[in-house]
């Protein structure tokens, strides 16, 4: 927001009419960065059902485009991605490309366009349960919805008798996929593509409860992943899956996982910033903001990003349910701060590179009071952490230390 007032700009904003309260409150509000969008609009549709939004954005950007000159375009978060990119296309203005806004927007769209990078895979059409298509990947298999976010919906199964169990949880009219179950460690590779070349990329380590769960639910990022000679093969995957699906200009997340034998698969890919404090992390790392440099991208100007000089992650902490009544931190200098759904995070400082280990914020993601329940997807995730440091080991130590300092209070 900050970067299209700079600019004289005017900021028109397209979110679901699920967000209209909340919306508008932002922006009556002179201390939100919501105070500066020029003009909201709220388009009726759902984030499991296939290009349910598409006819409300096609209907605001036609009256839009009749009254400004629209210069840039871009897709803040998964629900309007492929809807962004029908808009520039129309109005040749910069994204990511057809190609790559519709399929990163399918689970299943990615498996026809990436076969090489893909776990067997089995499709339930929308409306079919019983006959699905494919391949059947075997058990343990892996479940989910094809065009869900914040791997709500996604579950592991282990029979027939679990997944037809579990296949009663999902609308009718949702695609589901049925996927091998991939062992090996979860990666992302965060890339800037301005032009159809790739001008930075950097790969993330993840971590997530599935030793302990059905979920897939991320629990830690790490930017950049600790050297490694996987790097090179997920940098390589991750390239040769951007030059598939044509990609152009913006920013992709794709996420991977390397097997013990050395084969990478492709989880999924997104066309619009990361989740989470992945940009946090960045900035921690960098030392350097990347959302002027995703707006570069979409307007077309030079964009540049430099390489990670520290290593900085994010932690989320597992807990028990019940009801969360107050986090505390035992660290100098360093507070706990409530942003629950809806409030803006705080923006981490980041420190010199040779600074020591750092505790740069504790967020409860929840309000007091709240019911906390078992993590089965990112929602439920209550409570995080941002750290960095000089080395990967500094940086194990440092979580270890900000673990056991911190204290949930659940009754």
């Amino acid at each position: 927001m900050s970067e299209i007032r700079r600019r004289g700009l005017k900021a028109l904003f397209i979110t679901s009419a699920g967000w209209r309260e909340a919306t508008t409150a932002c922006m009556s509000d002179p201390s939100h960065p919501a105070s500066v969008i020029d003009e909201a609009a709220f388009v009726s549709g759902a984030v499991e059902l296939e290009g349910s939004f598409t006819a409300g954005v096609v209907a605001q950007a036609l009256k839009w485009a009749r009254e400004h000159d629209i210069v840039g375009v871009y897709a803040v978060g998964e629900m309007m991605v492929e809807q962004t990119g029908i808009v520039a296309d129309a109005l040749g203005l910069r994204s990511p490309g057809l190609r790559a806004s519709r399929v990163c927007r399918s689970k299943y769209l990615q498996r026809l366009y990436c076969p090489e990078w893909s776990p067997t895979t089995l499709i339930f059409p929308p409306g079919n349960r019983t006959s699905p298509i494919g391949e059947h990947p075997g058990w343990p298999a892996v479940l989910k919805p094809a065009g869900r976010r914040s791997s709500s919906g996604v579950r592991r199964v282990g029979s027939q008798a679990e997944l037809d169990k579990c296949l009663h949880g999902y609308p009718h009219e949702e695609t589901l996929l049925l996927e091998g179950c991939v062992t090996g460690q979860e990666y992302s590779v965060e890339s800037l593509v301005q032009g159809g070349k790739v001008i930075f990329e950097s790969v993330t380590r993840k971590e997530t409860n599935e030793s302990s769960s059905t979920s897939f639910v991320e629990l830690a990022h790490t930017v950049p992943a600790p050297p490694s000679t996987t790097n090179d093969m997920l940098r390589a995957a991750s390239a040769s899956i951007l030059e598939r699906l044509d990609f152009a200009d913006g920013i992709a997340h794709v996420e991977l996982r390397a097997t013990p034998e050395g084969r990478v698969y492709l989880m999924e890919i997104a066309a619009r910033t990361p989740g989470d404090g992945l940009l946090p992390l960045y900035h921690l790392a960098t030392g350097a903001p990347m959302e002027p440099e995703i707006i570069r991208i979409a307007l077309g100007e030079p964009a540049t990003y430099p390489a990670p000089a520290r290593y900085a992650r994010q932690v989320y902490l597992d807990h028990d349910p019940g009801i969360l009544q107050d986090v505390k931190i035992d660290w100098p200098g360093v507070s706990v701060e409530w942003t629950p759904e809806g409030e803006l995070w705080p923006t981490p400082q980041p420190g010199a590179p040779d600074d020591g280990p750092a505790l740069r914020s504790v967020q409860v993601l929840k309000s007091p009071g709240s019911a906390i329940h078992g993590l089965s997807e990112s929602d439920d995730r209550a409570v995080t952490f941002l750290i960095d440091a000089r080395t990967p080991e500094e940086l194990d130590a440092l979580e270890q230390q900000v673990q056991e300092a911190i204290t949930l209070a659940i009754t």
